[in-house]
């Protein structure tokens, strides 16, 4: 065992024992943080206006600071991007993670000096985590691999800006500098099929041990390594131990990766974003990801069915229920409050609080008051797949309204395979029965007749990836959203695809 290796195991060992005394201490911990960032953020411009000083109870904050998303923070953040100082949190922030906006154009999420350090140690700690409970190091000393956007930036005002998994790119440890790859030049490429080719060549003799990102821009590494070297990827990498992912979920895309693959290998998911490191997968056999509720956010929550009613109920730690769909709100050490983050959760533990991911509030359908979310289309997708052994490349669900002949709407399902398959119709009616069963309000429209059941329409190959680069979104940290109430995002993949 290599120096590296024991003090992995080291390491590991103690930062568990460390994440063990909050996770247990949940309410504690929270109570702390929530007192810790408004003590903190009292003199801000926010924290006057919002009257920081009274506040002495979740209450108090509820009634003082109302819940908001970018556009309704919009006005505090411009004011930030043009150089003023303590206006969300003390001084200037050290980053600006833009991102892509629908309403605003570009969204720049701060990043201080408090809050950037909680990105770095999830990321460590969820591999650590990994470690102290398989006992396993082996991979510590092969090459690793994390498919990001460019690290090269800009700056706004004296403020650098760029995308965050690039930002995350300039605090790889010393200690990993060896085994990190692409190379810096390599990462700086911008166009994503020239990077990943780039990528192919500089991996494929290498001994990639640990191998992440989001996982329809892996697949599309893996499929490239796999065209080149005519080899399954554990072939070719036969030291590759560990997938890391997060950003979508995985489970559509299992059953391709693991043919891709050829054997099993452990997996990591992770829950980041440009607000903040929210969680992270702790246990190999629990479902959900460890929800990180000490590191400088505070959490609320409103349940999903009621967040669009006037002055919903806002929810601490300590007052949620498994099994409920929850839009997450949080309060951080990077200035942002009552912050709507647009996602959806479920907690599948309490003891300790872990969730999954289950949608976007925005993303969902409910064109017939159906309310169809992500987490039961995914679900839906991998129990048709399961079924019929039918592989999944990607997918995306809309509601057809107004059909052309007279027979009633339905959900249209565009769906990329591996391999089109000769009976799609047998997957439809998998995937069909599992929704049914998973939503009452969708089974009870299909039984009323306002619904027929889901049709399949098939995407050639490559549709969803010319999509992506047709709206200049193509790699990185982009990605489909799985669902819509509408049908801007499939008519404009109908035109392509009819050309």
């Amino acid at each position: 065992m290599s120096l590296k290796a024991i003090g992995a195991k080291v390491l590991a060992n103690r930062i568990r024992k460390k994440i063990d005394k909050w996770a247990l201490n949940p309410i504690k911990t929270q109570e702390k943080v929530f007192k810790n960032l408004l003590e903190t953020a009292k003199d801000t411009a926010f924290g006057k206006d919002h009257d920081f000083y009274a506040i002495k109870t979740h209450s108090d904050f509820a009634k003082n600071v109302p819940i908001r998303d970018y556009e309704g923070l919009k006005s505090y953040v411009d004011r930030v991007v043009n150089g003023e100082s303590d206006v969300l949190w003390p001084e200037k922030p050290l980053y600006f993670a833009k991102t892509s906006g629908t309403t605003s154009g570009a969204k720049y999420i701060p990043l201080t000096k408090d809050s950037m350090p909680t990105h770095i140690r999830a990321a460590r700690n969820a591999i650590l985590c990994y470690i102290q409970e398989t006992g396993k190091t082996d991979f510590v000393d092969g090459k690793m691999i994390f498919l990001q956007g460019s690290p090269e930036m800009e700056q706004k005002n004296g403020i650098f800006l760029g995308r965050l998994s690039g930002i995350v790119a300039h605090y790889v440890p010393k200690y990993l500098q060896k085994n990190r790859m692409p190379s810096w030049e390599t990462n700086c490429i911008e166009d994503w099929e020239q990077k990943v080719d780039a990528i192919v060549e500089e991996t494929i003799d290498q001994n990639m041990t640990v191998i992440s990102g989001i996982p329809p821009w892996v697949q599309m590494y893996f499929e490239k390594l796999q065209q080149k070297a005519n080899k399954r990827i554990g072939e070719l990498f036969k030291g590759f131990e560990l997938f890391i992912y997060g950003g979508v979920n995985y489970e559509p895309y299992k059953a391709t990766f693991e043919k891709l693959i050829g054997r099993k290998v452990a997996g990591i998911e992770l829950y980041p974003a440009s607000e903040g490191f929210f969680a992270f997968q702790d246990k190999q056999n629990e479902k959900g990801m460890l929800l990180q509720l000490d590191s400088g956010m505070f959490y609320e929550f409103v349940k999903a069915d009621e967040f669009f009613e006037g002055n919903p109920k806002r929810l601490t730690i300590g007052e949620v229920e498994k099994n409920v769909n929850y839009v997450m709100l949080i309060s951080t050490n990077a200035g942002l409050w009552a912050y709507n983050v647009g996602d959806t959760v479920v907690f599948t533990s309490i003891s300790p609080y872990r969730v999954v991911v289950s949608g976007r509030i925005k993303h969902f359908i409910s064109a017939f008051g159906e309310h169809v979310i992500g987490k039961e289309v995914d679900q839906a997708l991998k129990d048709g797949a399961e079924a019929t052994g039918i592989l999944i490349n990607d997918f995306t669900v809309a509601p057809q309204v107004t059909p052309d002949t007279d027979e009633l709407p339905y959900h249209e399902w565009f769906i990329e395979f591996v391999e089109t398959p000769e009976d799609i119709n047998t997957l439809a009616q998998e995937i069909e029965n599992s929704l049914r069963k998973q939503n009452s309000y969708y089974n009870d429209l299909i039984e009323g007749k306002i619904l027929r059941p889901l049709k399949i329409t098939v995407v050639p190959r490559d549709g969803f990836k010319n999509y992506m680069k047709s709206i200049g979104k193509l790699g990185g940290q982009n990605k489909l959203p799985r669902l819509s109430n509408d049908r801007n995002i499939v008519d404009a993949l109908v035109t392509m695809i009819d050309k």
